[in-house]
Formats: C-alpha cells, structure tokens, sequence
C-alpha cells in the first residue's frame, strides 16, 4: 500500500468571499463566472472596493484535497505559499484538514505575498474569481518531492497552474515519478480561458499521461473547440481511460471502460458555487481511490458538489460520508 492514495499540485491561495450585484460586476470590469489574473495592485484595488468578507483557505486542488483528507483519505498537497500570515492560515487550515503540507514556505521579506482569489457571489450563486497568485505562480521542480510523488497512488493536477512559468516542467517531474513507481495521473481543466491558453500544451499531457481527465461542459467544448456536446465526450474518452465532466444543474458525465454513465445532481439551494467542481473531484478520487465504482463514485461527487454550494466557502461543513449513505451512494 502506498502512503498516499492522492497528491495535490496546485496554486495555493486564499479565498476572499464577498457578496456583490450585477452592477458591481460591469463596474469594476469583472467579467462573470469566469477567473480573470490580476495583479497585487488590483488585488488591493478590488479588496478596498468590496464589501464584507470572509478570508477562507482555497486554491482549486487544495480544496479537492481538503475534501479527501475530511473524508479520511491519505492525502498530501504541493503548493505555494509565504511566509506571512495568510501563508500560515493556508497551511494551519489544510492540515488541519488531515492532509500533509509539506512544501517550503517562500521568505517573507520578498516582492510576493501568499495569492490570493477574491472571489464575487452575485445573488443567483454564481462566483466571479478575480486571482492574485502571489507566491503560488512560482512553484518549481525544486518544490517537487520525486519520493512522495512515487508514493502517491494517484497525483491530482490542476490546470490553473499552467499559468504559472516553471509549471511545465514542475508537473513534468511529477509525472515522471508517479508513473516511474506504477501510480497514475490525474487532471482538471479548472476554466475554458486557461484551457484557450495552454490548449497544445493541455493537449500534450491528455494524450501522454493523463489517466483521468475532470472537466465541466464549458472547459471540455473549449478542449475540443466544439460545441457539440456529446462530441466533445467522445473525443475525450478517445484519449483518457476515464473522463468525469460536471454539467452544473444536469449531473455529470463519467466515461470508462466502454461505459458511459449519467448520474443526476442534487437539488439544492445555490448560495456559493464556488469549489462545486474540486469538490466533486475530491469526493470521486475518493471514491474510486476505495474500491467503489465510477458510477457510484460519480454519485459521491455529485453529492458532495450540492453540499459545497449550499454555503459560504469551498471546503465542506457537512460530514459527507453520512451524506453519501443517505443517498445511497455506498
């Protein structure tokens, strides 16, 4: 048995949550329901403009990870962050999460702070993510154990991180190991605009290395410059042994085997949609990380999506395993 049933590489960030309108969207430029990169000085500009906020450790694979280690998973991340105080936040609430946080703290006395996303709810849940990486964009293949990668069952990458510029080579190493020591690769698409900018280089490690590809409807129709839904499927299952799309209020889509699976969402009251898709991949490599199936594990990430967004915050409140039972999943 390995120590790890999953590894998180990602960009380690906390979220900054505030409620808005639609009004203050077009103001301030904020293109909506997408991730827009911005700058330490429009991070201050923005977070002086906001009303009141809640300060929440985030960063797309990190919250996935969250959600393995809240479900007993043996789980470890690889992030980014400084050493100052939003740093100490990130790592203090993931391990306190049950994951192992292990990656070098950045010096304080640099340019850089720990990123962070400032995230906008307008009142029909939708999030608008408005990102300063901070520290986070410069993960590099020093910041990769090649040991723990070879421990990891399965490595879990996030496709924000392809903006960052020694990315390329950090997963490259990553990769390498896991593989090297029999484990298999993981990878979400996390936003279409980040899919329209590294679409070759996305393309390259789906073809090459990727076992499991996430993905929502947007992100796979951009990957395949489509839209033809069913195609964009298709051609997915193609290259990837296993394809789990999120298609919002429609359920998800999982593809394996020859199979093809279509597992309903659960109803819920939309107050923040923020972390549905890291949730749902948590809560499906936890899944099939303990021997249920793609199906069932599908229904897990499904359900676990719709307790994500029942609240504030992309972390889950609810225990989830008694949520999986009383839905049937396991």
């Amino acid at each position: 048995m390995k120590n790890y049933q999953v590894v998180g590489i990602g960009n380690a960030l906390l979220d900054v949550l505030a409620h808005c309108d639609e009004s203050f969207l077009d103001e301030n430029g904020i293109g909506k329901g997408i991730m827009q990169l911005i700058d330490m000085g429009r991070a201050v500009e923005l977070y002086g403009r906001i009303g009141p906020a809640q300060e929440i450790s985030g960063g797309s694979a990190a919250n996935t990870i969250a959600a393995i280690a809240h479900l007993g998973g043996r789980t470890a991340y690889v992030g980014k962050v400084c050493d100052d105080q939003l740093g100490a936040i990130f790592a203090h609430d993931l391990r306190a999460q049950g994951a192992v946080y292990e990656t070098p703290f950045a010096p304080k006395a640099s340019a850089q702070e720990t990123g962070r996303c400032i995230v906008l709810v307008t009142p029909d849940g939708e999030r608008s993510m408005n990102t300063y990486l901070g520290w986070s964009e410069f993960l590099t293949p020093d910041d990769i154990d090649a040991a723990q990668m070879a421990s990891a069952e399965w490595i879990y990458l996030e496709g924000y991180r392809f903006d960052g510029p020694d990315s390329h080579r950090a997963f490259a190493k990553a990769i390498a190991a896991c593989k090297g020591a029999g484990g298999r690769v993981s990878l979400t698409l996390s936003d279409p605009f980040c899919v329209e900018r590294h679409r070759d280089a996305f393309r390259k490690m789906i073809r090459d290395d990727v076992d499991l590809l996430f993905a929502n409807r947007a992100e796979l129709l951009s990957m395949y410059q489509t839209d033809d839904f069913a195609a964009a499927l298709k051609a997915a299952a193609a290259e990837v042994a296993i394809v789990a799309c999120t298609e919002s209020e429609k359920g998800a889509h999982v593809l394996a085997d020859g199979q093809h699976w279509h597992v309903p969402a659960i109803p819920t009251q939309i107050v923040d949609a923020t972390g549905a898709g890291d949730l749902f991949a948590g809560a499906f490599l936890w899944g099939i990380t303990n021997g249920h199936g793609y199906e069932a594990a599908g229904r897990m990430g499904c359900i676990a999506a719709s307790e994500v967004i029942s609240h504030i915050g992309a972390r889950p409140e609810a225990d989830l395993l008694p949520l999986f039972r009383q839905h049937g999943a396991i």
